[in-house]
């Protein structure tokens, strides 16, 4: 499946051996890494529901070497281990991490992750860390690639149905994620969020705490090995509402997580932390994807600024938001948007990008087809969590999830991920929208430490087979022509594993 639209163009990536969509599976909640010293070698890694009607999903994932325009998936990291919460990056070197929550089928009886490394541009994969060594539910990682102490340390989060029993928890890895050091409690139990360091190897990490509370909790001694990791600066955000889990738009799951990332480009806007989540404002029912910054280190942060611009309609979805950080500091956002929609429900792909620190946003840009996110489900009602983008200094590399294809056996459209590169030279020349001023709040808290526990259940299920016909504007086995630019290389089969039934955070329980 090629699915063009306006001058951007989706390529289907969860595709058979000769390119073309494999019918009746699923794939969603998608995880994309590049490699920075060669920008035409990606890897997403994805959940793979090889049966729509069982709950059993394994750690799928693909790679190109041609910069998206065509895209090899070798299989799963391991073969019928049930496996959930993908999440990918990559280091300065251009090898990739892939870290996966694990556990046991048809019932939960532990939420562990463990990490995996490919040297060859994500075409084979290498356990690194021993399983049941580190992690929980909706896990996220980041790896220090700053030139100090902490240089190559991984930090990873999760939340408290983890592989030690309770806690939110953080962990760190001073030898590229082959062990886990033993988990500190996060203060005020962040969660469905993301970390990033700044150029200082501060480590930040961003989350919701229930209903309308958002945090961004700093740890400057994480990148000390000797020392264990406290958090020394911990902020209340305002967002502008509430993280939606679950939403009718996404009904098993989240209207959108929340992310963190923070500016290393060497400049003006240096070490600026952001924070982006599609939001639940007051009296509403539907979400609007919204962005706060911070320029003094995370002791304040700016008034919220809402980044789709379109006008304001109760009924109308925003979700899914996700950002990313460009190497010269532009911000790059897309979410799924269904402005567009006489139903209020069929999404599209938008694009929006800001040269000024989030100041202003340029006109949102719609980059894909329209879709129906609520055909295609596999057991579980849900098109995965999130979507993620790597940015470059010329624009953004996306994954996400989508329903092109149709499956005449189901006679709907089927969950698949989807590669598209959005720039500014793409869509329409920004005319920014305006924006903050920054509110100060709290500081920081301590540190701790668990045992293990866990449980929940699921159901299993078996395979698919080949070729669907798109409904979308589309066409099979991708050939050139794109704004992505790369070059290919191969990659092994291998092995899935499953994923969880999250356990109750704030208001909501996570989500497998």
């Amino acid at each position: 499946m090629i699915s063009p639209y306006a001058g951007f163009i989706s390529y289907q990536v969860n595709v058979d051996a000769n390119g073309n969509n494999i019918v009746g599976d699923a794939a969603n909640e998608c995880a994309i890494s590049v490699d920075p010293t060669n920008g035409n070698k990606m890897t997403i890694a994805w959940r793979q529901f090889d049966d729509v009607t069982s709950n059993f999903r394994q750690g799928g994932w693909g790679y190109t070497t041609d910069g998206g325009v065509h895209w090899t998936f070798p299989g799963v990291l391991q073969n019928n281990v049930f496996r959930s919460d993908p999440v990918t990056n990559s280091d300065e070197t251009g090898q990739f991490f892939y870290l996966s929550l694990q556990s046991t089928w048809p019932t939960q009886t532990f939420y562990c992750d463990d990490l995996w490394r490919s040297t060859n541009g994500g075409q084979t994969w290498t356990e690194q860390s021993p399983d049941r060594s580190a992690g929980g539910d909706k896990a996220w990682f980041t790896i220090d690639k700053t030139g100090g102490p902490g240089h190559g340390f991984q930090y990873q989060i999760y939340d408290s149905a983890n592989c030690f029993g309770s806690g939110v928890g953080f962990q760190r890895s001073t030898n590229g994620g082959t062990t886990w050091q033993s988990p500190v409690n996060i203060p005020n139990a962040p969660i469905y969020g993301t970390l990033d360091v700044d150029t200082n190897g501060n480590v930040f990490v961003g989350g919701w705490t229930g209903g309308t509370g958002f945090r961004c909790v700093r740890s400057s001694n994480a990148q000390i090995a000797g020392q264990t990791p406290s958090f020394d600066r911990n902020t209340a955000v305002n967002l502008g509402g509430g993280l939606l889990y679950p939403g009718a738009i996404n009904p098993e799951g989240l209207a959108g997580q929340v992310f963190l990332a923070v500016d290393r480009s060497g400049g003006a806007t240096n070490n600026n932390i952001y924070m982006l989540c599609s939001v639940l404002p007051a009296g509403r029912s539907t979400t609007d994807v919204m962005f706060v910054r911070s320029t003094d280190g995370g002791l304040t942060f700016s008034t919220p600024v809402k980044i789709n611009d379109d006008p304001f309609n109760p009924s109308k979805w925003h979700w899914f938001g996700t950002f990313s950080v460009a190497p010269n500091g532009r911000l790059d956002a897309v979410w799924h948007d269904s402005r567009n929609a006489a139903n209020n429900t069929d999404s599209q792909l938008f694009y929006s990008y800001s040269s000024d620190a989030g100041v202003t946003w340029s006109p949102n840009v719609a980059v894909s087809n329209s879709f129906n996110p609520m055909e295609g489900y596999p057991n579980q009602n849900k098109i995965g969590d999130y979507i993620t983008m790597v940015s470059d200094n010329t624009g953004g590399h996306v994954a996400y999830a989508a329903t092109f294809n149709f499956n005449p056996s189901r006679g709907q459209h089927e969950e698949d991920v989807y590669y598209v590169r959005v720039s500014p030279s793409g869509g329409s020349t920004p005319t920014p929208t305006p924006t903050a001023s920054p509110t100060p709040t709290l500081t920081p808290t301590a540190t701790a430490t668990f045992t293990p526990t866990a449980t929940a259940t699921a159901t299993p299920t078996a395979t698919a087979t080949a070729t669907a016909t798109p409904t979308s504007t589309a066409t099979a086995t991708p050939t050139a022509t794109s704004t992505p630019t790369t070059t290919a290389t191969p990659r092994p089969t291998p092995t899935p594993r499953g994923e969880l039934t999250p356990r109750p955070r704030p208001t909501p329980r996570p989500r497998p």
